[in-house]
């Protein structure tokens, strides 16, 4: 058996004032040919479990393409073509194939390409023909179109936010497509749309009891795979929405019965996942009150991991107007800032003006004099089992506020980022994270309360008031039931 592998993922955010161009795949992976070879990440953990496991069978493998970037605004057309053609000219050279596996996000947005993944999933078939079996791993936060349907022979998307089960739904989507090769199934997709925009988390009740049912299912009555895809809110394109996706052995009916009743069970249940938000105020004034530490306050309308520039001063100028200490925050995306901070060096007090530089989404600028405690180098946190990295960073103390700079804009996930400077977050009543929910793995096992705040920003968790342009269904919160309508 020959299998072809590649990878692209980055998740678009349609709002967002920054566009992806090629800096932003080589500031985090660009790899022709040899992404498993390297220290791994999101995207290439995924070909590295299918490399890893097409070798145990004796296999041959044509690793491609494996590029990924930061979330941000829509992908030039000259990068997403340009990797286009590097994924199909490998593929053409390495026909015949018997199965192709494509690591992909499914919410990427280019310039003139409202379904890369979809464009991308077309071509590959309309080289391979009917008759090879096309498999494609999604984020959870995908856009599941009908020409990604029509394309791909299976779709599997994780189950878990934070995504701690990356390389699990990998190695499951392998053996699917091992018992696809053998002849022993015949998969067949079902999608049902929830007409839901929202974000869902799966450690939650009673989310997490549907997430649990839904991976009990799977190996049951030639059901092979279950996908909720959550969406991707900031996206301006006409699929953006909540569905679910089952996998069957070629049984369109069950495939569609069962997508329908998960769906509308997550449906009925909307009003229950709907997330809480405080303003900036309020969980201050909450996390002052509390008794116990760290409070952990997530910054998700900053989210670099959606798209958002990861510099905004909202949260810290209110800390810094009300006078708020034994506070720590991070991650602030500010390489103009951590060059001046370097050039002063370890144990200097300067002026330094922090943050809002990339537009109104960042706030404005924050002036501060500022004691430099540490700066660093080649510093990593983690993402799962995977090791991120996140450029030069710095720890600049502000009266009783510690702040993290960096380089390379990334949201935060772990507590590594602070402790690997000597920042050691659990010494601190008050922790602020520019992240919106992938920062639990690594927090929550030290936080005494987690508060999720909603305030100004570019990944704004008002889904009522997105300004859609594409969406042609009515949706739920924007409406009470959009089934009705």
């Amino acid at each position: 058996m020959k299998l072809f592998i590649a990878g692209l993922d980055t998740e678009t955010n349609t709002f967002s004032p920054m566009q992806t161009g090629l800096e932003a795949f080589r500031e985090n992976l660009i790899a022709y040919g040899d992404a498993t070879s390297r220290s791994l990440n999101c995207c290439s953990s995924q070909m590295s479990v299918w490399r890893n496991a097409a070798e145990e069978e004796a296999w041959d493998v044509v690793e491609s393409l494996c590029a990924v970037a930061e979330p941000g605004g829509k992908t030039t057309r000259a990068v997403y073509e340009s990797f286009r053609a590097t994924i199909l000219g490998d593929l053409k050279a390495a026909m015949p194939v018997d199965a192709v596996m494509l690591a992909l996000h499914g919410a990427c947005v280019a310039e003139g390409y409202d379904d890369v993944e979809g464009d991308l999933l077309e071509l590959v078939r309309g080289m391979v023909g009917p008759n090879v079996p096309v498999a494609a791993e999604l984020d959870l936060h995908c856009h599941i179109t009908d020409r990604m349907l029509s394309n791909a022979t299976m779709i599997a998307t994780y189950k878990e936010y934070p995504h701690t089960d990356i390389e699990e739904v990998a190695s499951q989507l392998f053996r699917l497509m091992k018992r696809t090769l053998a002849g022993e199934v015949r998969p067949v997709m079902g999608v049902y749309d929830c007409r839901m925009i929202n974000t869902f988390h799966p450690h939650r009740a009673p989310l997490r009891g549907i997430v649990d049912r839904m991976k009990a299912i799977e190996g049951q009555e030639g059901i092979l795979s279950v996908s909720f895809g959550h969406g991707f809110p900031w996206g301006d394109v006409e699929d953006v929405g909540a569905k679910m996706l089952v996998v069957t052995d070629n049984d369109t009916g069950k495939a569609a019965r069962t997508a329908e009743a998960f769906g509308r069970e997550i449906f009925d249940a909307r009003e229950e996942m709907r997330g809480t938000y405080l303003s900036i105020d309020a969980a201050l004034d909450r996390a002052v009150k509390a008794k116990g530490g760290p409070i952990v306050l997530a910054d998700v309308s900053d989210n670099a991991g959606g798209g958002a520039p990861g510099d905004s001063t909202f949260i810290l100028r209110r800390i810094i107007e009300r006078g708020i200490e034994d506070v720590a925050t991070c991650l602030y995306w500010d390489p103009i800032a951590v060059r001046l901070c370097r050039e002063a060096g370890e144990g200097a007090t300067l002026a330094l003006r922090i943050g809002g530089k990339v537009g109104p989404a960042s706030g404005d600028p924050l002036d501060l004099t500022v004691k430099i405690r540490r700066i660093a180098s080649g510093i990593t946190q983690r993402f799962g089992p995977t090791p991120l990295g996140i450029g030069d960073a710095v720890w600049v103390t502000a009266g009783g506020v510690d702040i993290v700079l960096n380089t390379v804009r990334t949201q935060t996930f772990h507590p590594e980022c602070m402790t690997a400077l000597g920042l050691n977050p659990t010494q601190r009543k008050i922790v602020v994270v520019k992240s919106s929910n992938h920062f639990r793995a690594g927090f929550e096992p030290i936080a005494s309360e987690i508060l999720y705040v909603g305030g100004p920003g570019a990944l704004q968790p008002s889904f009522e008031d997105l300004p859609f342009t594409k969406l042609k269904l009515p949706y739920w919160p924007k409406v009470a039931d959009p089934f009705a309508q």
